[in-house]
């Protein structure tokens, strides 16, 4: 067989999708389910009964032996418990059984899980809940059911619950908007391709390093004399191994159906990018985290470590994930097409003012759906886009909004072909607008692309403030047009109101600019540099009214979900900080000692052979005053990380971590970096950046 004939046949091989439903499911069983996925009608329990048997005699031909419910907890990965499927009979033998209520229920523990207080460690019940929309499939040996989880009481605890209830919310008021140009459409949906950039390492490196086993990323490391700037590596030649990696990490995706698409290194040494086709919102966030997961375990298959730290390495570019991002209906159409002359397509404008509108009123939750203590250390620097969210439409979209602000006729310019001067390399129509890749929220021909988010975070929480937002500006348009007399004037009219009300945000230049830093401040967008600043706005009136209207959060969910990111934050920087500690204290300083013995007996023993040792004495003298100064740093260190455990405000806490633990950190590594440039290779006690990023 060819390899195409392979590759189909492995494609969603081990998925309970579709396909596999109809061919196995009862017709009136696949009908139900089918309506449920599509509708959001509720599954009865016979139907459940007879979906779950025939998924498990799928999953045991599949060599599944176990079934677990796989949900997305408030730690920002994914949970699973295992329950074999074997029953015990009265003649001491088995048979294998899995019913409905297990498929549509589980149990998990819910008290060792963050709840930002929602739960008291003595309460315990937690539920998952089947989550048919997105596909169950079968990863070693086990049956995994995508699940949402709640608490007893029904609070959300996980990233998916507001995600679903994000897409209910922009499916009503999308279709509210479609249903008055004609539309037939009967489900409106986000649709999502999430770019994941990532580092390999050498595994033997990576277990050398504390301080990446502990918190992922370096906590020291000194420049080594080649970095990025010969901007080399860049869609660059990929070496033999990390191709077998891509090779087999495909073919794993592929099987999960995950549409693993396009491979390449990315600008930092040791970095590379995959990017899938996109798919639903919902399936989209369960898939990247399935990919993640794949990535790392693929990964040890070939002795390397895949590193998905936001900054692994200081002084190359971090990583970070893009979020493509669009809406879509089941008859197949894209809302953020523009078609070939947007200027006369009234849909595709109206929905594209509700995207800018809400990307102005909301940008502080958009960048709260961005922060993290990993992510700070990206965003801002010449790597990946400013703390300033800013919407890039490209000069043409711009033009047309203008006119329409001024009342004016648009006229388009001529498409123009891409002319190589060379005679035998076909000429090819040039896109009327360029691309702009130092925007946070750029649009790129038929979506818009969230480029803010880090490479480790979860995509949920992005794409379901996205949805939201959304949903709400077309919420007040639609509350307009079903009461309007006129509706095509009525449309331009809130069109023309957005462009005038919100074209602040609009930016097509420069956003690593000093320029655009100071013109952002006068045009009054938000410029939150970190979480600790980013985080307060989470949890404002105006953003909670958001989330309880449309039935997303609770007020009380919101408050949990503000708690638990702050204490997420700090006990991330408090890891970082002993890690900081326990390396220079127990590594560096020792071997500083080693070397400096070294250096005093070989003056000692050049002075009494009556040699010139003036140089060696001011050396080791600059060597032990550094060794001081890195002892200094790190008793300051020490002081802070005890300073900040007898603060008991969550608030006070984070803020105390952000300046005065993070500046103590950061004054240890340049004492211990400064070290690492004079001490010899042989008495430092760890692999450094140039045997990391250059070993593969």
């Amino acid at each position: 067989m060819s390899n195409a004939g392979n590759l189909k046949e492995l494609f969603s091989s081990l998925v309970f999708n579709e396909r596999v439903m109809k061919e196995r499911l009862p017709k009136e069983t696949y009908k139900s389910l089918k309506k449920t996925i599509s509708e959001g009608s509720n599954l009865d329990l016979e139907t459940a009964n007879v979906v779950a048997n025939v998924m498990k005699d799928w999953a045991i031909e599949k060599g599944a032996t176990h079934f677990t419910h796989w949900f997305q907890p408030m730690t920002g990965i994914t949970a699973e418990k295992h329950d074999s499927f074997i029953s015990p009979t009265g003649d001491g033998s088995i048979i294998m059984e899995f019913s409905g209520k297990e498929l549509i229920k589980g149990e998990p523990d819910a008290s060792s899980f963050p709840s930002g207080g929602l739960r008291a460690t003595f309460e315990a019940r937690g539920y998952t809940a089947w989550d048919p929309t997105s596909y169950a499939f079968v990863k070693e040996g086990s049956l995994f059911i995508p699940t949402a989880f709640c608490s007893y009481g029904g609070e959300a605890l996980d990233k998916k619950t507001p995600l679903l209830r994000s897409m209910e919310a922009l499916n009503t008021q999308a279709l509210r908007i479609l249903k008055l140009f004609g539309s037939t459409a009967k489900r409106v949906y986000a649709t999502v391709g999430s770019e994941q950039e990532y580092f390999l390492v050498e595994e033997a490196d990576f277990k050398k390093r504390e301080d990446l086993l502990l918190t992922g990323r370096t906590l020291f490391g000194a420049k080594p004399p080649k970095g990025q700037e010969l901007e080399d590596h860049y869609f660059g030649t990929i070496k033999p191994n990390v191709m077998e990696y891509m090779k087999d990490l495909d073919k794993e995706l592929w099987s999960l159906g995950i549409s693993a698409k396009t491979e390449h290194n990315e600008v930092a040494p040791s970095q590379h990018e995959l990017a899938p086709i996109f798919s639903a919102a919902n399936l989209a966030v369960d898939q990247n985290q399935l990919t993640m997961d794949v990535m790392r375990k693929v990964a040890k298959k070939h002795k390397l470590v895949c590193l998905l730290h936001e900054k692994p390495f200081a002084g190359i570019n971090g990583s970070g994930k893009h979020n493509n991002w669009a809406i879509a209906t089941d008859t197949g159409e894209n809302l953020l097409e523009p078609g070939k002359t947007p200027e006369s397509n009234p849909r595709f404008l109206l929905f594209l003012a509700a995207i800018i509108k809400a990307v102005n009123e909301y940008q502080d939750l958009l960048r709260v759906s961005a922060a993290s203590a990993a992510n700070d250390h990206r965003l801002g620097a010449n790597e990946a886009p400013p703390a300033i969210i800013s919407v890039y439409l490209g000069s043409e979209l711009t033009n047309v909004l203008e006119s329409i602000e001024a009342s004016k006729d648009y006229t388009s310019k001529a498409q123009e072909k891409m002319k190589s001067n060379v005679s035998f390399i076909p000429e090819f129509i040039k896109d009327n607008t360029d691309r702009n890749r130092t925007s946070p929220f750029a649009f790129t021909g038929n979506k818009f692309e969230f480029r803010m988010l880090g490479s480790s975070q979860s995509i949920s929480g992005p794409n379901f403030v996205l949805n939201t937002i959304v949903a709400e500006e077309l919420r007040q348009f639609a509350d307009v047009l079903e009461k309007a007399k006129d509706f095509e004037k009525t449309i331009a009219e809130i069109i023309r109101k957005v462009v005038k009300e919100n074209k602040q945000i609009i930016f097509n230049g420069n956003n690593y600019s000093d320029e655009w830093t100071a013109e952002a401040k006068r045009r009054g967008l938000l410029n939150l540099k970190n979480t600790v600043e980013a985080l307060p706005y989470f949890v404002s009136q105006k953003n909670i009214d958001l989330f309880t209207a449309h039935g997303i959060l609770t007020e009380k969910e919101v408050h949990s979900r503000h708690e638990i990111l702050l204490e997420g934050y700090w006990k991330v920087i408090n890891i970082e900080a002993l890690t900081t500690l326990d390396i220079a204290k127990k590594q560096i300083i020792p071997a500083v000692y080693k070397y400096l013995d070294v250096v005093a007996e070989s003056t000692l023993r050049r002075q009494k052979l009556g040699l010139n040792v003036e140089t060696d004495i001011d050396a080791l003298a600059k060597l032990s005053a550094q060794k001081d100064a890195l002892q200094s740093a790190v008793a300051k260190l020490d002081k802070a990380i005890a300073k900040a455990k007898g603060i008991d405000d969550t608030s006070e806490k984070s803020n105390f971590y952000s300046k005065t633990v993070i500046d103590a950190m950061s004054a240890v590594r340049t004492a211990a970096d400064d070290l690492e440039t004079v001490v010899s290779v042989e008495y430092w006690p760890f692999p450094t950046y140039s045997d990391i990023l250059f070993r593969i």
